[in-house]
């Protein structure tokens, strides 16, 4: 019987995983099938462009693995079995249990409008495409001088405002911080995303808690009523609640708290990458949800699982953050690095040259996704009995570390 790998996901994470193991491992020994709710891969790094009016091409999944062997189920995954080795979805057919033997969670993560009142209601996100396309229709819809709020001054938050000032000069736009605005970043990258602010008409309200949203305002922890045509939730991002509901191993926000292999650490057959895993980076700290960590968990796990099917050495890859880029509209951008505690750089690159930046970034990101076996050699390595009964060699750091 065939090594059955499901991959849970085909965001960055998922689809490179994917990819790479069709590539790696025969089809004699596996069977690799990728759940996941829609049939394109979507670009979440420029979701802020789809809404704000920008037309963005969606490459269709099985374009992204035409030729791998790879079986894409289009579906959306209800439950998490890990005791049992199944996953549960749910298509237009109904619903069905799907077995594993190994197990990527790729599920990602999606925008955090459950803290404040009236946010899941009455506000926007950018998280998924839906949503994204459902903001341009509410921004197409205003008039000359309508207001958009943008709450959340984290990288979301800051390319979201600018891209709609930019794209939409004829609104009204304005970013809330709830401290500094752009604490994280240096002293000079914080002074030129100011700058950029006051170029492209956003005003910038800072130290402002938002405490509930209603339909056409948001209110504030001082009293402070602020006027909304569209309110635009950036303030954090939550993970699935499934892993937890499934009795995965999880830390107090969702994600699968893994060891160095991206093992979970309770269910050793379950392997979690991007923002659904709670990863100790080399630095001893946690690894941020981005795409830049997607890369690196999704490497790792792709590494460790390899070797661990085909009785092979796995070694480890590295697991580090090194900036952040930021794009302000189409022609200005951010480039911020940091130290190894995570700590802005002083120095910092901005204007056109971070914005060509970024765009490489973007470009080099979707097309390795969309070419996920590209330069790999093929092996075709068959799977081992000896390791599938493998035991797990589970680093107690990572329980440590949440402990």
């Amino acid at each position: 019987m065939k090594h059955r790998i499901v991959v849970l996901g085909a965001g960055y994470a998922g689809s490179y995983v994917a990819g790479n193991l069709a590539r790696r491992l025969s089809p004699a020994d596996t069977e690799i099938t990728v759940v996941n709710a829609v049939p394109e891969f979507v670009e979440r790094l420029r979701l802020h462009q789809v809404a704000a009016g920008q037309e963005i091409a969606a490459p269709r999944l099985t374009d992204v693995f035409a030729g791998t062997a790879v079986r894409l189920r289009l579906a959306r995954v209800t439950a998490v079995d890990p005791d049992r080795r199944v996953v549960t979805v749910a298509d237009a057919d109904g619903g069905c249990e799907l077995p594993y033997d190994t197990l990527f969670y790729a599920l990602g993560s999606h925008g955090d409008d459950q803290r404040v009142p009236g946010a899941a209601e009455h506000a926007f996100d950018v998280s998924s495409r839906p949503a994204a396309l459902r903001l341009r229709e509410r921004l197409d819809s205003l008039s000359e001088g309508g207001s958009v709020l943008v709450v959340g001054d984290g990288l979301t938050g800051i390319e979201t405002a600018t891209e709609i000032a930019e794209s939409r000069p004829g609104l009204s736009v304005t970013l809330v911080a709830r401290g500094e605005l752009a604490a994280r970043l240096s002293a000079g990258a914080r002074d030129h995303l100011r700058r950029a602010c006051a170029r492209l008409g956003i005003t910038v309200l800072e130290h402002a808690t938002v405490e509930s949203v209603e339909a056409a305002r948001v209110l504030c922890a001082d009293g402070t009523a602020l006027a909304s045509d569209a309110t635009v939730w950036t303030a954090g991002f939550a993970v699935s609640p499934l892993a937890a509901t499934g009795g995965l191993d999880v830390t107090g926000d969702g994600r699968i708290v893994v060891d160095r292999t991206m093992r979970s650490v309770s269910h050793p057959d379950v392997y979690a990458v991007g923002d659904s895993a709670y990863a100790l980076g080399d630095n001893g700290l946690p690894l941020p949800m981005s795409c830049a960590s997607a890369g690196y968990t999704g490497m790792q796990a792709t590494n460790s699982a390899v070797g661990r099917l085909t009785g092979r050495k796995a070694g480890n890859t590295k697991l580090e953050y090194v900036g952040n880029h930021i794009s302000l509209g189409r022609r200005d951008g951010i480039l911020q690095l940091v130290d190894g505690e995570g700590r802005a750089k002083p120095k910092y690159l901005g204007g056109r040259t971070a914005a060509r930046v970024k765009a490489g970034i973007l470009w080099m990101s979707l097309w390795t996704t969309s070419h996920p076996t590209f330069g790999l050699p093929k092996r075709g390595l068959r799977v081992t009995a000896a390791a599938e009964g493998s035991s797990p060699k589970t680093e107690p750091s990572a329980r440590k570390a949440v402990a």
